[in-house]
């Protein structure tokens, strides 16, 4: 088993290969966008993508916000993701994990992988037969999606603090899009801080159960962008925030756990002429990156540390939305300027 990886020459990118191994049918892309602050930290998506074309641009897009989310937050790790092309039900196999855990080790520790959709903790196990560069393990700091959740949480109540002077949910509609393991621990915090919930998904037996245990009302996929409530949790894939969905939404906040929410950063400039609050993406669902990142600490993985971190998010996206009101520019846009801030300090300090 012994895994091909060939340059794909990408402008600004520390480095990105492609990944083949025949006899497993692996077929992947692994992405480092930045070293500046450490190596490269990114989960490993497992998705059944329609090009590989398509796959390229998604594991682009999502290295490049790794890169800005550490930036953001207060540890110091470069942007990376990866991903591997096929159907995670169907193709998945022992063989090609450990094939892909073949090609990290290749990198040297360029790259440390963690967790994504379609990687289970279970499936880390296997690929760290072949590579000792992966974080989120079972026996390590575990399932992200819970701190993923807490900080979006904290996240929404920097947002209405924002917006209403209040950070209280009680009695204030928000609609979840996609409640899988982040969503659904997403609606348990609302759900018990008074908030009325509405939620969507493609998992019928998701919806199901969380509806059951929090009371949330059902919705059509197709229609959650557009119902009428005070916030909107994008937290399934990317790309849903576009020319076509913000007219249509029905909400005063933005703020989910979803990667890659704005199909086009200008995407952000639609919202705020809206007035609609955008927390951006990069910063409100990094207690997940936080939580994997703290098993890399020198004295060792402590949970309560890590809980200290991403209760930082609250404060961090008021400082975002306080710039963006100060410099008459949009959510992301501030956020963006803070994250280049600091790689423009550390780039000036290595000289």
């Amino acid at each position: 088993m012994e895994p091909i990886l060939e340059d794909i020459p990408v402008k600004n990118y520390h480095k990105v290969v492609k990944v083949t191994e025949p006899k497993s049918g692996l077929v992947g892309i692994i992405a480092i966008h930045s070293m500046q602050l450490g190596p490269g930290v990114g989960g490993i998506r497992f998705r059944d993508y329609e090009s590989f074309d398509e796959a390229l641009t998604d594991v682009l897009r999502l290295s490049e916000g790794m890169t800005y989310k550490f930036s953001v937050l207060p540890c110091s790790y470069g942007g990376a993701k990866s991903v591997i092309i096929g159907d995670s039900k169907k193709d998945k196999s022992p063989e090609l994990l450990r094939a892909f855990g073949a090609a990290i080790e290749k990198l040297g520790g360029s790259y440390i992988g963690a967790e994504d959709s379609g990687i289970s903790e279970d499936d880390l196990d296997i690929i760290n037969e072949t590579t000792s560069h992966l974080i989120g393990l079972n026996h390590g700091a575990g399932n992200p999606a819970p701190f993923t959740a807490w900080g979006a949480f904290r996240g929404i109540e920097a947002a209405l603090y924002k917006k209403f002077g209040s950070a209280s949910l009680e009695n204030k509609v928000v609609a979840i899009q996609g409640v899988g393991a982040v969503g659904e621990a997403l609606a348990s915090h609302l759900f018990w801080r008074g908030a009325k919930l509405i939620i969507s998904d493609v998992n019928e037996e998701a919806l199901n159960r969380v509806s059951k245990k929090y009371g949330a009302t059902i919705c059509p996929p197709e229609q959650i962008s557009s119902v009428e409530c005070d916030v909107f949790a994008p937290c399934a894939f990317g790309g849903g925030l576009n020319p076509i969905s913000i007219p249509k939404l029905k909400c005063q906040i933005v703020a989910g756990a979803a990667n890659n929410q704005l199909l086009d950063s200008a995407d952000a400039d639609l919202l705020r002429k809206r007035d609609i609050l955008y927390a951006p993406d990069f910063v409100i669902n990094g207690g997940g990156a936080l939580n994997c990142v703290a098993e890399l600490d020198t004295d060792g993985y402590k949970p309560l540390h890590v809980r200290k971190y991403v209760d930082q998010i609250f404060n961090q996206l008021l400082k975002i939305f306080n710039l963006a009101e100060e410099e008459f520019c949009s959510t992301h846009t501030a956020a963006l300027a803070i994250a280049k801030e600091r790689l423009q300090k550390e780039a000036a300090y290595l000289g």
